[in-house]
């Protein structure tokens, strides 16, 4: 298992660099087929559509589907320099596909419950825009560096919290949520994201004091974020009585048990980076 979870790793790392470096198209294109798997795995965990459907897809679900490929293509021709003002558009998409998603609601009443199609709605934005902010970084000045914070944010705190909880590791803050995790773990966590993002910054970046401290600060910021992400998406799986979301990516499960945390720290790296950096 350990293997295979390690060869996985190398894998995601391979095409997350290719990706990171080509830019567009190759990016978002990467982030449309990750976002699409998201969300069915998110469809399914959520109950919006029969959890023993695997080949059918429901009115919601197909609404969904349709709105991840509009979304993805404006953000394509937006980065391709065929689209200006791209954040009107998308904003627009987004709204479109929670105004669409309640006609699916209305036409078919009473096929589908309020609660599928607000799951449908959380499903979307959970996943598929949240990603989309990757690529909205690696378009940005600075881009192909900056977007390696979302990974030291997320996964780089992922590694450092492992480490020092298993060499120090005593006291558990979320007993029943995540029994694994004790607090010396988080603290560790974010401390090593913070050292890894200030070391990154003085290699890629000008090597300024005030651009390592900024870039730390993003880091550690982005770390509490990310285990927010994490363990937000296991308690979804412990209400739902699931282990994984999916088998996709052998050794970790689905889309959502590798990119939980990169899905909720890519929005906060984007706006603490233009805002900061």
């Amino acid at each position: 298992m350990f293997r295979t979870r390690l060869l996985s790793g190398v894998v995601l790392i391979v095409i997350a660099f290719a990706a990171f470096w080509v830019g567009s198209p190759l990016l978002p294109i990467l982030l449309f087929f990750v976002s699409l798997a998201g969300y069915r795995e998110l469809i399914k965990a959520l109950e919006v559509t029969p959890r023993e459907s695997e080949k059918r897809f429901g009115g919601p679900e197909i609404t969904g589907f349709i709105g991840i490929g509009v979304y993805y293509l404006l953000i394509l021709l937006s980065d391709l320099g065929y689209m200006e003002d791209n954040i009107l558009y998308e904003m627009a998409c987004i709204i479109g596909v929670f105004l669409a998603e309640l006609f699916v609601y209305v036409l078919a009443f009473p096929r589908y419950q309020a609660e599928q199609i607000a799951c449908s709605v959380f499903a979307f934005l959970y996943a598929p825009v949240t990603l989309s902010f990757i690529d909205r970084i690696r378009m940005g000045e600075n881009g192909k560096f900056a977007v390696w914070f979302i990974l030291i944010c997320s996964w780089g705190c992922d590694t450092c919290a492992y480490c020092v909880g298993k060499l120090i590791g005593k006291k558990k803050i979320f007993p029943v949520l995540s029994p694994k995790k004790s607090l010396e773990g988080c603290i560790g966590g974010v401390a090593g994201a913070a050292l890894l993002g200030a070391v990154y910054s003085w290699f890629v970046m000008p090597r300024e004091p005030r651009i390592m401290g900024l870039a730390a600060l993003i880091c550690a910021v982005g770390a509490v974020v990310s285990m927010v992400g994490d363990l937000a998406a296991s308690a979804i799986k412990r209400n739902k009585g699931i282990k994984d979301y999916g088998k996709l990516i052998p050794g970790h499960g689905g889309i959502m048990d590798r990119f939980d945390s990169v899905i909720v720290t890519a929005p906060l790296v984007y706006f603490l980076s233009v805002i900061l950096l």
